[in-house]
Order: C-alpha cells, then sequence, then structure tokens
C-alpha cells in the first residue's frame, strides 16, 4: 500500500473505500470550487457513488497503471493527488490532483507534487511525468511552473466543461530535467535550499 510522508505536517495515503464519507463530505463541502475546473464533481452526489468511484481507482491501481493518494495535512484529509493511466511501454504518465479551499496558499500541493514527481522517477523508473490544466486555471499552472516543468503548448478544444470546450495547457518534465534539478539544488544547499525528498 502506497504511504508517504511529504513532510512533518503532510503525508500521502492510497485512498480506500474507507475514505468514502470523508471524500464525500470534502467534495461536497468545495463542490462550487472545485467545479469550474473538475466537472466528475457532478456525479459524486452520494456517498455510495463516491464509494464506487474509489472502487474504479482501486482497479486501476491493482493493474498497476496508476494510484490516486489522499493528502493529509495535519491529520485532516484535504485533497487528492494521483498518477493517471501509466504508460509503461513508454514510461510517463500524467499528474493530476486537487485540494480543499482552505488549505489553498500553504504549498501543500506543490509539496506533495514535488514527492509525487520523485517517486515517478525513482521508484517507477519513468521518463516523462506531464501535467495538463485548463488555460485560464492559473493557480493549477502555477504549480509545474514552479517545478521546472517545461511548457510544450496548447491543446485546443480539448475539453468540454459546461457547455464549452477549453483548451489545456500541457506541461512535461523528463528525468534529465529532474535530474539537473536536483544537481543545481544540491549545490545550492548551502544557501538553505532543500533537496527534494523521495518517498
Amino acid at each position: 500500500m502506497f504511504y508517504c510522508t511529504v513532510n512533518d505536517q503532510t503525508e500521502l495515503r492510497l485512498i480506500g473505500r474507507q475514505h468514502s464519507e470523508e471524500l464525500f463530505k470534502l467534495v461536497d463541502t468545495n463542490r462550487e470550487y472545485l467545479r469550474r475546473w473538475h466537472p466528475w464533481v457532478d456525479v459524486l452526489r452520494t456517498t455510495p457513488e463516491v464509494e464506487k468511484t474509489i472502487t474504479g481507482w482501486q482497479q486501476q491501481d491493482a493493474i498497476n497503471r496508476g494510484f490516486h493518494a489522499c493528502i493529509w495535512f495535519k491529520g485532516r484529509f484535504c485533497g487528492m493527488i494521483n498518477h493517471q493511466h501509466v504508460d509503461w511501454p513508454n514510461r510517463w504518465t500524467a499528474l493530476s490532483y486537487w485540494l480543499d479551499a482552505s488549505h489553498q496558499g500553504q504549498g501543500i500541493m506543490t509539496s506533495c507534487c514535488r514527492t509525487m514527481i520523485a517517486h515517478g522517477f525513482k521508484d517507477w523508473d519513468l521518463n516523462r511525468i506531464t501535467i495538463e490544466c485548463a488555460t485560464p486555471n492559473t493557480r493549477s499552472r502555477a504549480i509545474p511552473e514552479r517545478l521546472g516543468f517545461k511548457f510544450e503548448g496548447i491543446v485546443r478544444g480539448i475539453e468540454w466543461l459546461h457547455g464549452h470546450f477549453v483548451d489545456h495547457a500541457m506541461y512535461g518534465l523528463l528525468r534529465s530535467d529532474y535530474e539537473l534539478g536536483l544537481q543545481k539544488a544540491r549545490s545550492a544547499a548551502a544557501a538553505g535550499n532543500q533537496v527534494p525528498a523521495a518517498c
């Protein structure tokens, strides 16, 4: 079972059906906030619907195509992050995430993404990780930009979102980019910067 300490306040835990009620409450509390960019919230209207969705995620994990992890901050379930649809022959995956509105602006998601990236490159030996965001979603786009991902372009009209198509900004990080970033972080360690930790 995947479990990882991100820092002294944050940890990641593989989601299970025992989290159905907590996940439903978190989604329901943030429904309007999340719905702007995540139309899947319209499907999760009851705890049984959430439990059914978690079962699908567990099936993805069982066939080694990715996993969905809960984000816990100071002992509180506050969001999710996941590797989606791992392409093992080509050694790449997409990283997706969302966070409770009241936990925004504390660096939680950036830290969690950094940990998941380390897991992907070090433990899974991937070559490429992508992050894809709706172009106007500046808060989500700031994360790959902060973590050294390369902006690779705009995919036009790729998502049907509340009655209209939206473009996505595509970001990519290669293993070589990641390793170069670690080298630079080690060189700057004397200045107080931390080297990203793997699980």
